[in-house]
């Protein structure tokens, strides 16, 4: 993918398409455009997108059935549905086959611009733990897959790393030392009540009272090590969706469901 975001335009209204491809291009973003759900599934085949704006009522292939299609070829891509008189029951289910939302018509292209900025931004993890190798070896995995990583062996200075920055998500340890994860944890949440915590232990037994309270807190997840790495990857993709939803108007949980 170059480093232009690509964005795959989809509307029967060849105005609304332009109308959408001109302020995108303005701002930076490759677009190319498509008029019907067919020829918009066709593209998602030839090529990759960062993401799809699709209106839901076209004729033929509707956006629902054609995002159906879409996530079917390339589930990963973000796909935002537009419409100006869609039922509760068609946008509910386009929520259900995967549409990061549906926005009424006009659209608020400042809305749209926020969420396109978020896909391509260099998302950053804090991993706090006293252990340099578990640090330095769950770094190098995170980086090779696309995250910018901070790591913090002391617990006093956590937050000074979340006024710094934009952090994603803080990787915890539960036990740091002399020092106590879930005091870590309950600052956080002080500070940054939506700031998503995933706690890590390698005592699953030892910690489970720490670990009851720390979900209690507000905790998105706990890992026991040595864990699957696709699992964190997944807590990790989870959050990225969830806050780029939330720019949208859709609901966001800073706690696991």
């Amino acid at each position: 993918m170059s480093d232009k975001p690509k964005i795959l335009v989809v509307d029967d209204d060849r105005r609304m398409v332009k109308t959408i491809c001109d302020i995108l291009r303005v701002k930076g973003y490759e677009t190319l455009p498509a008029y019907s759900g067919e020829e918009a599934v066709q593209m998602v085949n030839g090529e990759e997108f960062d993401c799809v704006l699709m209106d839901i009522k076209m004729p033929g292939i509707n956006g629902v059935d054609a995002l159906k299609m879409i996530k079917g070829v390339s589930s990963g891509t973000p796909v935002v549905m537009m419409s100006a008189n869609a039922s509760f029951e068609q946008a509910e289910e386009a929520r259900l086959h995967g549409a990061a939302s549906v926005l009424t018509k006009p659209i608020d292209f400042q809305q749209i611009l926020s969420f396109l900025a978020l896909l391509r931004k260099e998302e950053s993890v804090l991993i706090v733990d006293d252990d340099p190798a578990f640090s330095r070896t769950l770094k190098d995995i995170l980086q090779a897959n696309g995250y910018h990583v901070k790591t913090e062996e002391d617990p006093a200075k956590v937050l000074g790393h979340l006024e710094q920055q934009y952090q994603l998500a803080v990787i915890l340890d539960l036990k740091l030392g002399t020092a106590d994860g879930l005091d870590v944890l309950k600052d956080v949440r002080a500070h940054y009540p939506g700031k998503p915590v995933v706690l890590v232990t390698g005592y699953r037994n030892d910690m489970s009272a720490s670990i009851e309270q720390g979900m209690k807190v507000g905790a998105y997840s706990c890992l026991y090590k040595p864990f699957e790495i696709d699992n964190l990857i997944r807590i990790i993709e989870d959050i990225s969706r969830r806050k780029r939803n939330a720019l949208l108007g859709e609901p966001y949980y800073s706690g696991v469901i």
